[in-house]
């Protein structure tokens, strides 16, 4: 069963505001939502001077790669719970997303993180009723692959 166009509309908006709005953190580091795919969502965010880590060669912290996949792990996880149950009140599935969390996360460095524009996205490889596992990518808007990353994560 898929959400009607409405009420996925209303889906998107809601957490579209709930994650970028009122999560402060994700506000520090400029994440956008990218795409709501259930399948490899993705959300997108600029390069700023105030996320540099290596000044002198103007490129992104690893704290911030590794934030970004954590980031991305917890939406892909959100897109696909709200898929897997699209006849649940919007309201009970935001509130289900505030249950989620990271019980381990594993980051691989791959390139320096060098560009204008990064997109991250995640894939969802297993969702059981108390843990999921989530596969992370991010990028540079030359394509280069700059990280991957594994997370496990609470779910209920």
């Amino acid at each position: 069963m898929s959400h009607t166009p409405f009420t996925q509309r209303a889906f998107e908006d809601a957490l579209r505001k709930m994650f970028e709005e009122h999560v402060p953190f994700n506000a520090a580091l400029g994440l956008r939502i990218a795409s709501f795919d259930p399948d490899r969502p993705r959300l997108a965010f600029d390069m700023r001077p105030d996320l540099v880590g290596n000044y002198s060669m103007g490129i992104l912290h690893g704290g911030v790669v590794s934030a970004v996949l954590d980031v991305m792990a917890g939406f892909s996880l959100m897109v696909r719970l709200a898929h897997e149950k699209p006849e649940a009140a919007l309201e009970a599935q935001l509130a289900r997303f505030a249950k989620l969390g990271t019980i381990d996360l594993r980051i691989d460095y791959l390139r320096p993180g060098r560009g204008e524009h990064f997109l991250a996205a995640g894939s969802v490889l297993r969702l059981g009723s108390k843990v999921a596992s989530v596969r992370m990518e991010l990028e540079n808007d030359s394509g280069e692959l700059i990280a991957t990353g594994a997370a496990s994560f609470i779910v209920g």
